[in-house]
């Protein structure tokens, strides 16, 4: 139902207007925020919107500025660009007084910097390359790009040959001697995004120098490079060079000079993911993010501290059992805040850096792009009926504020369902919580049929949050429960109920959503059980391929994105091998590995239940022919099924219009099987 325009000209009119149900076209309007971040000295507040084209139809993508140091009641935000391209990667001078950014407006992605005294911006670089990403050291004298070259090239000029060389070769052969050959939805090209500096006091920066030239690997993204107090060395996250590297998880962290030369590994001694370095703002320590167990890509991310005099290291809050998501040092480096998963939501903490004991500073909905300076603690924070703005709280957790309400017209216009967390007895008589989202216009005298939703991850949650992609408040505006279980294996109850699910695949975690299923039904009455449908993505398509196999008529149809449904031949076509290997017991030829145990196509003759089939051909991380295996087992059985398949989209629906098509295509699925 489109009515975005009328919304529109009645709110602009003054028009009271009663409030509507969530359609994907509205969904499709919501205002975003990107590159959310606080100046050094606290006083502004920075970031990127971009538009939906909700109200006045604007779809727009520029930078805003708040002044914190103005009352509300003054106009404390300021619009910094207007130009058609988009500016992103948007960083603080050290001083406070411009910003940095990249946008493409001299025809390639290159750095510019904007005075907040007035003017135009300024471009800094001039490559003849595209700048992937950057940092700019405190003094202002260095840059660090990230660059896409060819490995064993010194220079950017050999890069600009070799891909000369590419553009001129009359067949389209790719060849490769080792994997990754492709990952996530690209097919490596030889090229590699690899760690450069350059002058930055010295007028426009033409030329970079590469400190990893020898190396045929990536860095793991500038959001893992830092300088060193003495702006003098980086330090940055990567994987070795080798051969191995489809099936470890052994990022390390270097320190190398800016002028090159060796690379001193920082975490040789950890064979697990190291990442994320910042140095506090004295240089006493470098603070970084650590997992214990190779190949564990969900293992606990504890944080830990290296004392750069001495060479001593230390593990903060060794006993606080949740993942590190992101992390700031406190103004006086006493303490160090973090975000992480947290019973259905993601909270802030702060940790001592003394003694590690651990306070919870904030905790409702999902909060991230964490900054902290002065006295203040600026984040975004969304909610399952309310879109990302910004925030701002004292360091203490009091006087909650409301920076930026960018949604404010979208969210007048809506009617979203009411939500609540409930918990219940899972597998292994352990409580397992889940989210319960009424219909839009809820009735306690209706029954109303089932959506039961099932998250990815499988290490994931749909927990507290607004996500245009899985939205559970689409579901509730067509009149539906909305139930989504965090089973066996979700993050955010503590590492071993994250680790339950490895070498499990099939047991608990179905366990967990046929008790859930059970307990929603019983102690929601409203609820028609005998009207219900499934339906999930990567691990919750698997899930619906499982079910289709152990619990046959448990619901009245099944809806599968990109759900594994041939393990073995999974195994063979993805691309991160160190996924499989520690969740299903080691290599697909492996005795004793789990690939037949919790194969959904070793039960493909028990199959009944109607079911959708959805898939990308860009998804390299679950290949289409997995959703075509699943459809093809549908048909040869003569169980009514429909396959859709999108050939410009990977693991995720990204287009706005594909997006509409998705949500139709479901919403039909559902409304035959539950309101005929």
């Amino acid at each position: 139902m489109k009515y975005s325009a009328l919304l529109v000209s009645l709110l602009l009119s003054g028009t009271a207007l009663a409030k509507a149900p969530l359609s994907v076209e509205h969904l499709n309007q919501v205002n975003n925020l990107y590159d959310v971040t606080l100046s050094p000295d606290g006083r502004y507040v920075a970031y990127g919107q971009t538009n939906g084209g909700f109200s006045p139809a604007d779809t727009s993508s520029d930078l805003y500025l708040i002044d914190l140091a103005k009352s509300e009641q003054q106009n404390r935000l300021t619009r910094l660009t207007q130009s058609k391209g988009r500016e992103h990667q948007l960083q603080w001078s050290a001083q406070s007084d411009s910003v940095y950014f990249i946008t493409d407006r001299s025809g390639s992605a290159q750095v510019w910097q904007l005075s907040l005294a007035g003017g135009e911006a300024l471009q800094i670089t001039d490559l003849p390359l595209p700048v992937t990403g950057f940092i700019v050291s405190a003094d202002a004298k260095q840059i660090a790009l990230s660059l896409s070259v060819k490995p064993g090239c010194e220079t950017l000029a050999c890069t600009v040959a070799a891909k000369h060389a590419d553009s001129t070769k009359k067949d389209s052969a790719m060849a490769y001697d080792q994997l990754m050959v492709r990952h996530w939805d690209t097919w490596l090209d030889g090229y590699r995004n690899q760690l450069h500096v350059a002058a930055l006091d010295k007028g426009l920066v033409t030329a970079a120098r590469n400190l990893m030239p020898e190396w045929d690997t990536d860095i793991a993204g500038m959001a893992e490079v830092a300088f060193s107090p003495d702006n003098q060395r980086l330090v940055f996250s990567a994987k070795i060079p080798a051969a191995d590297q489809a099936w470890h998880t052994n990022f390390d962290i270097f320190m190398v000079s800016i002028n090159g030369g060796e690379k001193q590994n920082l975490t040789a001694a950890n064979p697990a993911w190291d990442a994320a370095p910042t140095f506090s703002a004295d240089g006493r320590f470098m603070a970084y993010k650590a997992m214990q167990r190779p190949q564990a890509e969900a293992d606990r991310f504890s944080l830990m501290l290296l004392d750069m005099v001495t060479g001593q290291r230390k593990e903060l809050a060794a006993e606080f059992d949740r993942s590190i998501i992101e992390y700031k040092f406190g103004p006086d480096n006493r303490s160090i805040y973090v975000t992480t998963q947290d019973v259905g939501q993601r909270s802030i903490y702060a940790i001592s850096t003394s003694f590690g004991d651990v306070r919870k500073v904030f905790g409702e909905g999902t909060a991230g792009s964490l900054h902290i300076a002065a006295d203040k603690l600026v984040f975004t924070n969304h909610k399952l009926d309310f879109p990302t703005e910004v925030f701002q709280l004292n360091l203490d957790g009091t006087e909650l504020r409301q920076l930026t309400d960018i949604n404010a017209d979208w969210r007048n216009a809506v009617q979203f369902g009411d939500y609540e967390q409930f918990s219940f007895s899972g597998a292994n008589e352990e409580t397992v919580y889940g989210y319960l989202v009424k219909p839009w216009d809820f009735d306690a005298k209706k029954k109303y049929p089932m959506a039961f939703l099932v998250h990815g991850g499988p290490q994931g949650s749909f927990g507290n949050m607004f996500n245009v992609r899985w939205n559970a408040q689409m579901y509730a505006a067509q009149g539906y429960a909305v139930v989504m279980v965090d089973f066996h294996g979700s993050t955010g109850y503590g590492q071993a109920f994250t680790d339950s699910i490895s070498r499990d695949w099939g047991d608990k975690p179905l366990q967990d959503l046929q008790k859930g299923f059970a307990h929603i039904v019983k102690t929601q009455p409203w609820i028609d059980g005998d009207r219900a449908c499934a339906l999930g993505a990567s691990y919750g398509g698997y899930m619906m391929n499982w079910i289709a196999g152990n619990w046959p008529t448990g619901f009245n149809c099944l809806i599968n994105h990109a759900g594994l449904y041939d393990m073995p031949s999974f195994y063979g076509s993805t691309e991160e091998l160190w996924f499989p290997e520690r969740d299903l017991g080691g290599p697909v030829w492996q005795e004793g590995s789990d690939y037949q145990k919790f194969n959904p196509a070793a039960l493909a003759d028990k199959w009944q239940t109607p079911m959708l089939v959805i898939h990308g051909l860009k998804d390299y991380r679950v290949p289409y022919a997995q959703g075509l295996g699943a459809f093809t087992n549908l048909q040869r059985k003569g169980i009514d099924s429909r396959l859709v398949i999108f050939p410009d989209e990977n693991h995720w629906i990204l287009n706005k219009d594909n997006r509409v098509r998705w949500y139709n295509e479901v919403f039909q699925w559902l409304d035959k099987y539950t309101k005929q």
